[in-house]
């Protein structure tokens, strides 16, 4: 069933049945029966509106799923990969990866003055500042990506940072060009190289790369057990949806990894276990459940929809509000936090939600192709959705893994853990739309490590 969107969770006495979803292509709402669910839909990383993901990533079937008794765990845990070309525009809407491995042989650095605006070639080595290699002298360009990733975005803010938008540093290919060969490095990344050049028209092995972190990964999820169930019985969910195998900092490689052990190795034979143990079941889609949930997403459907022909003045579209979203959350609840801007950001999320609400134009109908429509109700969720991340990240008033919170910082301005206080899951349950969510904790216990504090100098 290519080209469709899950638009709701069926849940019967308990335990999940079935899914409605919206054809894409002819708009159609379609009811599936089963005697489980599995969610493979990804990560929610677009809800900062720029990211390395793909374009239609969104949040909609995890929270639909949340909405419908399934716990949402760390969903302030999110990956901010440093080796991103940077963005270019205001209107730019997806930004590029490059290789983590361009940081094996590449050194990163900016100006030591700020607001220097000559070429790359023109700034002598003693008016370069190798800042990774200067703070971090036993790994140089080679620490972890929240490291680099936030050392970056520290010399931007400083107003060090180069390129059109100063949100840039060089990756510089020159000193290992001239040490090893031509040949031997575009034998290396000549690909990346080749991508790179297409994209900015800047030719890495005659001037460095421009490089700037973008959102990656999202080690939040919906809590699953050992056997990938959620806390809806018979619902299952792999991978980047769930939130079982990265911590608070994703390794390189490691979703692969995950998606081949969730989907060869554990799933196959814990489902075959649930359904054994809960037996046959009416795979009709005539139960009542399928007629509210159809009627939910069709009045949802209306609402999205009700400007459309409205003929009112002074709308907005639906990535008007997205990118406002996106730089709230990027600005507050990225990569560096503290209690006073996240606090900001969980009073402002409403408001510019509301302003959505009002003042959004979504041309069209809803049967029918509407690519605006299905951007405005993913965006929808992300509002939603972005509250809990907020209220996550305000919880958690230690630096876990990718983030530092400015509050728990070391003498040397470092991440610094609190294991008394936060070793553990936090697992957030629905509670009604006016009401606030619950936020549950599930501890974690180490028996063959010890978790310690990271120090790269």
């Amino acid at each position: 069933y290519p080209r469709r969107e899950m638009m709701d969770l069926i849940t019967i006495d308990g335990r999940a049945r079935g899914i409605i979803c919206r054809n894409l292509t002819t708009g159609k709402l379609e009811r599936h029966a089963a005697h489980a669910v599995v969610l493979a839909t990804g990560g929610y990383g677009n809800v900062f509106y720029l990211s390395t993901n793909a374009m239609a990533s969104n949040v909609t079937a995890s929270w639909r799923a949340y909405k419908k008794g399934a716990g949402f765990a760390n969903p302030c845990f999110v990956q901010i990969h440093p080796t991103c070309i940077p963005v270019h525009g205001d209107y730019q809407s997806k930004l590029t990866l490059m290789s983590e491995s361009l940081r094996n042989d590449g050194r990163v650095w900016v100006p030591k003055k700020k607001n220097d605006t000559r070429p790359p070639a023109e700034i002598p080595e003693e008016d370069r500042d190798y800042y990774l290699e200067r703070k971090y002298p036993s790994f140089g360009n080679l620490v972890p990506r929240d490291v680099a990733s936030r050392n970056a975005k520290e010399v931007c803010d400083e107003g060090r940072g180069v390129g059109e938008t100063g949100l840039a540093v060089y990756l510089d290919f020159s000193e290992v060009i001239n040490r090893d060969g031509l040949e031997t490095i575009m034998k290396k990344y000549g690909n990346l190289f080749h991508m790179y050049e297409k994209i900015t028209a800047s030719d890495p092995t005659k001037e460095p790369m421009k490089i700037y972190p973008a959102v990656h990964y999202t080690m939040g999820g919906l809590w699953v057990d050992y056997n990938l169930m959620s806390t809806i019985p018979g619902m299952f969910v792999l991978g980047e949806a769930n939130f079982s195998d990265h911590g608070a900092n994703r390794l390189g490689a490691s979703a692969l990894m995950q998606g081949l052990a969730d989907g060869y190795f554990i799933l196959p034979y814990t489902m075959g276990n649930y359904l054994a143990q809960a037996g046959s079941c009416d795979l009709s889609t005539g139960h009542k459940a399928y007629d509210i949930a159809e009627q939910a997403v069709n009045e949802k459907t209306a609402e999205l929809l009700r400007h459309a022909n409205s003929g009112k003045k002074g709308l907005q579209t639906v990535d008007h509000y997205h990118r406002e979203l996106g730089a709230l959350l990027w600005d507050y609840c990225g990569m560096a936090r503290n209690k006073k801007g996240l606090e900001y950001a969980l009073g402002k999320i409403p408001e510019i939600r509301e302003e959505f609400k009002k003042n959004t134009l979504v041309p069209g109908s809803g049967e029918q192709l509407n690519q605006s429509l299905e951007r405005a109700g993913r965006v929808s969720d992300f509002f939603e959705f972005a509250e809990i991340m907020v209220r996550d990240a305000l919880a958690r008033e230690e630096s876990c893994g990718c983030h530092l919170r400015e509050e728990s910082q070391t003498e040397e301005h470092e991440a610094k853990r609190d294991d008394e206080h936060f070793s553990h899951v936090a697992v957030w349950e629905y509670h009604g739309e006016d009401r606030e969510p619950v936020r549950h904790k599930e501890q974690l216990a180490f028996e063959n490590v010890t978790p310690s504090q990271r120090s790269y100098k």
